[in-house]
């Protein structure tokens, strides 16, 4: 399967599974409000944290080992092993000190915690087990499935009135079907491990857990500190700007996931001109969606909050904020997975302790002095620091050119797409009168007129993007095919 039609694969799936999460969100958010999402978005940041501990890289190097093709069984039942016995002290920690996380969360949920992280851990292993066998068009359908039944799992149990032990169960399930599909799909079966695999795992892992750190860090840092700092109700409204901000990054992630086993397994090779082509590659388009996403999520904002409920309007503040903070992350990501793929997991170390660093501290003190807002700030302003050390140590490895023309057209199709929406949605607004009380209907409208301007325009204006959207469709297409 052709990298382009793998990362579609991918694209396609996280989207479809993002708009079931999309559509549950505004379900609970309707039926339970922004405090009981607050109290959800807790626990969901202590078991992301509590998971990185139990992680602490080996997923990662699983991945890694698996996709350089030698002795794959016994490099993931290495990390089995080693995981199971990291998830037994997470567990014991969790339950030592348990009435200070019913505390922190404001609900008894210790319990759930640790069922959370147990799940979440092994799951994660399979996941990564399967991107490491080049199965990431089955990984991403498995994805998308999970995310279906998690969903439908909590929309029933808080239908019939369980609340936020319905949310906490139906993420169980979820990720309990993740796991035995994935042991079907892989026909998995283990093998025993040798001395020198445990060490090989740890000789990467020592490097690649901070990657891990990373990636939650940029993800939940922002609400972690929130949680000392402000009501459990803005707590809710952010995680749900944060989690629509997401959506977008989803391409991006499409082409670091789908790259890194293929720059793995050329890398090995030494093969600096390949790696190099597909380092320009995904510079290309990691911000195919994420910039169009930018400018229509500052033009729509209070619109696209407003379907969440009236309570969530206030979110149209940080919305463009974390955007913008995930579109510099999405670049970042890709000289981070470049510099992990040619087996230099130091430098990303390197890059990665900065970031955090610098997250950590932007965090504290501008949550402290501006409210939530700072909070937003500070993952944008610590991805930017990240992004420029990332990008310095991939130059010294990897002869890449960024591609700014591209990026540029780019740029140019998303500011016309939003001046475009922009005078539709101020001539709806003075023209129809029930664009308020339909305000999902309007919203879907508009986006669909931005897609399509935005796709048309850089269709016309990019020869690269026209020859590879042709050359990953399985059939011609008049004035697109060359």
């Amino acid at each position: 399967m052709r990298l382009g039609q793998t990362s579609i694969v991918y694209f396609i799936s996280k989207v479809a599974g993002s708009a079931i999460g999309f559509l549950a969100t505004i379900y609970f958010a309707r039926v339970l409000g922004e405090v009981v999402l607050g109290f959800y978005a807790l626990v969901l940041t202590l078991v992301t944290w509590l998971s990185l501990m139990g992680q602490v890289g080996f997923t990662s190097a699983v991945t890694k080992r698996v996709s350089e093709g030698h002795e794959r069984k016994e490099y993931v039942t290495a990390g089995a092993i080693i995981i199971l016995g990291l998830v037994s002290l997470v567990a014991g920690g969790v339950f030592l000190f348990q009435d200070q996380v019913n505390n922190y969360v404001g609900q008894p949920v210790a319990g759930f915690v640790v069922l959370i992280v147990l799940a979440v851990l092994f799951r994660s292993l399979f996941f990564s087990t399967l991107k490491g066998y080049h199965l990431v068009h089955i990984y991403a359908p498995l994805s998308t499935i999970k995310l279906g039944i998690r969903s439908l799992s909590q929309v029933t149990l808080v239908f019939i009135g369980f609340g936020l032990t319905g949310l906490l169960a139906g993420y169980i399930a979820g990720a309990a079907f993740a796991i035995l599909a994935s042991i079907i799909v892989l026909g998995f079966r283990p093998a025993l491990p040798n001395k020198e695999h445990f060490i090989s795992l740890y000789d990467y892992a020592k490097f690649s857990w901070l990657g891990s750190i990373r990636g939650r860090t940029f993800d939940q840092l922002d609400i972690l500190v929130l949680g000392f700092f402000v009501p459990t109700g803005l707590i809710g409204v952010y995680s749900v700007a944060w989690t629509f901000s997401k959506f977008l990054d989803l391409f991006g992630s499409a082409i670091s996931t789908t790259l890194f086993p293929e720059m793995s397994e050329i890398a090995a090779k030494k093969d600096s001109k390949a790696v190099s082509n597909l380092v320009n590659d995904s510079l290309s388009y990691s911000g195919l969606i994420i910039i169009p996403g930018l400018v229509g999520g500052t033009v729509l904002a209070d619109r696209l909050m407003r379907i969440y409920g009236e309570g969530f309007v206030v979110g149209q503040t940080v919305l463009p904020i974390l955007i913008g903070a995930l579109l510099v992350y999405t670049y970042n990501k890709q000289f981070s997975n470049t510099l992990n793929a040619v087996d230099r997991p130091d430098l990303a170390f390197r890059a990665n302790a900065v970031f955090i660093s610098a997250n950590v501290v932007l965090n504290v003190v501008l949550v402290w002095q501006i409210g939530w807002v700072g909070a937003a700030i500070a993952t944008a302003l610590s991805a930017a620091i990240g992004l420029i050390f990332a990008f310095y140590y991939t130059r010294q490895l990897v002869p890449f050119s960024v591609p700014y023309s591209e990026i540029a057209r780019q740029w140019i199709a998303a500011l016309l797409m939003g001046g475009v929406v922009y005078a539709a949605r101020h001539l709806g607004e003075a023209t129809f009168g029930w664009v308020d009380d339909l305000n999902a209907v309007f919203v879907v409208g508009l986006v669909g007129l931005g897609a399509t301007v935005y796709f048309a325009i850089l269709l016309g204006i990019s020869t690269k993007f026209r020859t590879t959207v042709a050359n990953n469709l399985p059939f011609d297409v008049p004035l697109i095919t060359p």
